[in-house]
């Protein structure tokens, strides 16, 4: 859901050129000039499904609960190794 009237900018990269740390930091890099003019990024998708909302869930989860969520839709029988560990 977007806020009424702000744009949502959606950065895309290339995970076999790897350039995550590029894409984080140009994310970084526009919300601190537009920050307040953007859209509230407080939401997690996978394929248009919600998978996390920071307002409704009072934060941000953890990378472990993080990966198990989306590791629960795209394949479930997958091990996560120590992250599916105590």
């Amino acid at each position: 859901m977007t806020e009424p009237g702000k744009p949502r900018i959606t950065i895309t990269y290339c995970r076999q050129c790897q350039w995550l740390l590029r894409a984080a930091w140009m994310a970084q890099e526009l919300l601190s000039p537009f920050g307040p003019e953007l859209a509230d990024g407080r939401r997690i998708e996978y394929e248009g499904e919600l998978v996390w909302d920071r307002k409704s869930e009072g934060g941000f989860p953890d990378v472990k609960t993080l990966k198990q969520l989306v590791r629960d839709r795209l394949d479930p029988g997958r091990d996560l190794g120590h992250v599916d560990r105590p």
